[in-house]
């Protein structure tokens, strides 16, 4: 990998881990609770659960500046809880209700906040690769110091848009950090049936950028690797790629009647529990205690429970804006 800018951070507070641990514990139980309703009836549509993958979305979004953007994936809850979205306009949104972040009309794959630089979840497999290049393309024209984190999976490294934007990315040394999360399964296809090279990383040397692969289930890893690619893409150095290699614990959405992969796999990974193993290095190194940790967790649980209240309370949308902000009024 090349040598990152020396403004990169390299010191993290304790509150800066706290806040970690209480977003990758919030998004643990906001998807449990998405479940929950799923199991109600009360989800129309589907939604894909970020359980065991929270260190990255936390990690990768801690390294962003209020003027930077991100665009997410089909799985892309975690990707807005670490953003700092409302837990209760996401559940809402969800649920199709008017309250939602899109007035219902987008559910768990379309979540939007372009106030907090969120430019979309996208269900499409590898759609918001191309967006997050148009995204950094438009700061280079601005002149903004500025960055765009463009989150996706193992399987959309294997779709066109993946290469011809990495490519564009790389020839006009966009600030774009490529950010590959991969969770070994793509659907139903194992990642080491389905992909050349066996390394998603490794991919950059091609296109003559940095590539790096990180733990994904390492939130002080993660937040590191992306804070030298970030402070690199806002220096005007060019785009970078990393790879974070982790585990969805669960099904690929809450539609999969079957999940095909191997139990003992499956447990294997749930013994690597990110939040787990950061609680109890946090522990270890006497940097907090167990009391600190029960705290946030009630807290978080409490403030889950009243997303969840203010979805089911929210109304259905009116059917008579049903097509507002979906077509471009002509003149």
């Amino acid at each position: 990998m090349h040598d990152a800018p020396a403004n990169a951070p390299s010191e993290i507070s304790l509150d800066m881990r706290l806040t970690w641990y209480r977003q990758m514990s919030l998004i643990r139980s906001f998807e449990r609770a998405v479940s929950n309703l799923n199991q109600e009836g009360l989800v129309p549509g589907t939604a894909h659960l970020y359980i065991g993958m929270e260190a990255i979305a936390v990690g990768a979004c801690a390294a962003m500046e209020a003027t930077d953007f991100l665009t997410s994936t089909h799985r892309g809850h975690g990707h807005c809880i670490a953003r700092s979205l409302d837990v209760g306009r996401m559940m809402a949104e969800i649920l199709g209700r008017a309250d939602g972040y899109c007035g219902g009309k987008g559910g768990s794959m379309h979540i939007t906040d372009i106030s907090r630089g969120m430019l979309g979840a996208d269900g499409i497999v590898g759609g918001g690769i191309p967006i997050a290049v148009g995204a950094a393309f438009g700061f280079r024209l601005k002149g903004l110091r500025a960055c765009v984190l463009c989150f996706f999976g193992d399987g959309a490294a294997n779709q066109g848009s993946f290469h011809e934007a990495v490519n564009l990315a790389a020839i006009h040394r966009l600030p774009v950090i490529f950010i590959c999360e991969n969770n070994l399964w793509a659907l139903s296809a194992p990642f080491d049936e389905m992909t050349a090279g066996k390394s998603i990383a490794s991919r950059a040397s091609a296109y003559a950028i940095p590539g790096e692969e990180v733990d994904g289930n390492d939130v002080e890893a993660v937040f590191r690797a992306v804070s030298r690619s970030a402070a690199r893409a806002r220096s005007g150095l060019g785009p970078s790629l990393i790879e974070c290699v982790g585990y969805r614990w669960e099904a690929h959405s809450v539609f999969t009647r079957q999940d095909i992969r191997p139990k003992q796999e499956i447990e294997q990974w749930k013994r690597k529990d990110p939040i787990a193993i950061y609680r109890s290095r946090l522990i270890d190194h006497k940097l907090s205690a167990s009391e600190k940790f029960e705290q946030i967790d009630a807290e978080v649980e409490a403030e889950v429970t009243r997303a969840v209240a203010f979805a089911k309370s929210s109304p259905a949308p009116d059917p008579e804006v049903a097509a507002r902000n979906v077509y471009t009024q002509a003149d």
